[in-house]
């Protein structure tokens, strides 16, 4: 028997919504694609991210011509941002439309995470809005529907959040991976099409509390509600877990 035929590596576009902080920016490569980076160079150890990968950064912001031509990828990841994805800017316009073209195609697979959930949600008509609950912030434990634990290959999840906006309903067609008390909709995933998550797998305990301290600094994050995320910043969480959901995901 001949030996089977080694699989090429998976040409993932990272889509970056927004510019990470001085102390992320120095740590990790300058950039979010430098954060998905260390994410997928963990979930897949040992095994090297060269021969399951082939990461590309596309700044969607301030550089309207970086999007990837679809047919020279096979999925893309949407990052987190402090924009909100219900607003009208042109380069939110945009993406939208961009994400919205990748679904209809049929071939590209899109990943969502945090502003890129509520993207991928926007683009399949769900409405997107600010919580009236407020913050969910630092490490959080998910409760899971059925689908969820067979995605993720466990019964529960914690994740790192950072987000007062989020998809309002699930869009038509969807299967609810995830939920919170704060936020019912952590997680979504149609088959071979898009998975998506409200929190941030790719968020280190040094990265989430370099953001909460810029946001209470500026008066963005209240002290009693910064004061309760810090003391859960440092908790254990499963974002490798979850990227390596990510990766079986692109594989199906």
């Amino acid at each position: 028997m001949g030996s089977q035929p080694t699989p090429s590596p998976i040409r993932l576009a990272i889509l970056e919504a927004d510019t990470p902080l001085p102390g992320i920016r120095k740590n990790y490569n300058g950039n979010y694609t430098g954060v998905f980076t260390h994410l997928f160079t963990r979930a897949l150890a040992p095994t090297p991210l060269s021969s399951a990968l082939t990461l590309t950064g596309h700044d969607v912001v301030s550089d309207p011509t970086s999007y990837p031509d679809p047919e020279s990828i096979d999925a893309v990841l949407i990052s987190g941002s402090k924009h909100s994805a219900y607003e009208s800017d042109d380069w939110i316009l945009r993406l939208v439309t961009y994400t919205k073209r990748l679904l209809e195609g049929g071939r590209v697979r899109v990943i969502g995470v945090c502003f890129g959930h509520q993207i991928l949600g926007r683009a399949m008509g769900a409405e997107v809005g600010r919580n009236v609950r407020g913050w969910e912030l630092s490490v959080i434990p998910m409760q899971m529907t059925e689908e969820g634990k067979r995605i993720f290959g466990v019964d529960e999840l914690r994740i790192q959040q950072m987000h007062r906006d989020q998809v309002t309903d699930f869009p038509p067609g969807v299967t609810p991976l995830c939920h919170t008390d704060m936020c019912p909709t952590q997680g979504m995933y149609i088959p071979k099409r898009m998975i998506a998550v409200q929190g941030h797998p790719e968020f280190t305990g040094d990265m989430v509390t370099e953001i909460l301290k810029m946001r209470h600094d500026n008066g963005i994050i209240p002290t009693g509600v910064f004061e309760d995320a810090m003391g859960r910043v440092e908790n254990e969480h499963d974002g490798v877990k979850i990227a390596q959901a990510f990766l079986r995901f692109l594989r199906e």
